[in-house]
């Protein structure tokens, strides 16, 4: 019984954690796959796709948040609100009006967790991707200067110019470290 419940609680533990343990208590757990393997794979059919002008990848540049296309301000802005800088919500809560679904996991990046979208995205256009206030490959470093756990894996992705958000969901996920 207490094996199961020690088992269960490993469902919160990182892949790697995860197999340590699994291993050291039965026989005959696979290995893990060789991450170069994936990133490999991975990095390679998302460099061909944007070559080819398909996808989300280099191809694509410049985002804009559709109101702010369409000229619906009063989406976000009340021209008769003077408190909240005119939104229609406080400025931690407007996004989450349209975006409801955007926390889904378990585990919440910090700043969804508390409202922050703007401390990652433009409200209106970006010369990035999905409204980033820098391109998808450089902007967790603006806050996340720590060491990474995997070092050397987290190298190799990045040699193949592969972003964060490739590997990790920056809002919300129901893995540690919001592997995806």
């Amino acid at each position: 019984m207490i094996l199961l419940m020690g088992l269960g609680l490993l469902y919160g533990c990182d892949p790697g954690t995860r197999h340590r343990v699994l291993s050291t208590v039965f026989d005959g757990v696979p290995a893990p796959p060789n991450p170069d393997d994936i990133c490999a794979d991975y990095g390679d059919t998302k460099k061909s796709t944007a070559l080819q002008g398909e996808g989300e990848g280099p191809a694509v540049t410049g985002s804009n948040h559709k109101p702010y296309t369409e000229k619906r301000c009063s989406d976000c802005h009340a021209q008769s609100k003077t408190e909240n800088g005119g939104l229609i919500h406080p400025r931690q809560e407007l996004c989450l009006v349209c975006h409801d679904t955007i926390i889904s996991g378990t585990f919440v990046h910090g700043p969804v967790a508390v409202g922050d979208c703007l401390a990652c995205h433009l409200p209106h256009s970006s010369s990035n991707l999905f409204l980033l206030r820098q391109q998808p490959e450089k902007i967790c470093q603006s806050c996340h200067r720590e060491e990474r756990l995997a070092a050397t894996m987290h190298q190799k992705v990045s040699d193949r110019s592969m972003a964060c958000g490739d590997c990790h969901d920056p809002h919300s996920g129901q893995a540690r470290y919001f592997l995806r």
